[in-house]
């Protein structure tokens, strides 16, 4: 599968309380097919994600803000 998307960029939409598993397991695997993935999220700054929905797990840096892109900016 590897290099499947070479090339594409994907926007992975997220923002605090996030399931860690649900950001990081396909963020995983676009990469690993080639694309680029970036973290869009609602505000600038880091964001904390969740473990079981009630355990606090790793914090994400965002990429860019909601409003600083266009569907045209991405592939996916």
């Amino acid at each position: 599968m590897a290099d499947t998307l070479n090339g594409a960029r994907v926007a992975i939409i997220a923002t605090d309380g996030v399931e860690q598993v649900e950001l990081t397991q396909p963020r995983e695997a676009v990469e690993h097919a080639g694309a680029r993935a970036d973290i869009v999220s609602v505000s600038e700054g880091p964001f904390q994600a969740m473990n079981h929905d009630l355990e606090p797990a790793d914090s994400f840096p965002v990429d860019r803000t909601i409003d600083q892109v266009s569907v045209d900016d991405y592939d996916a």
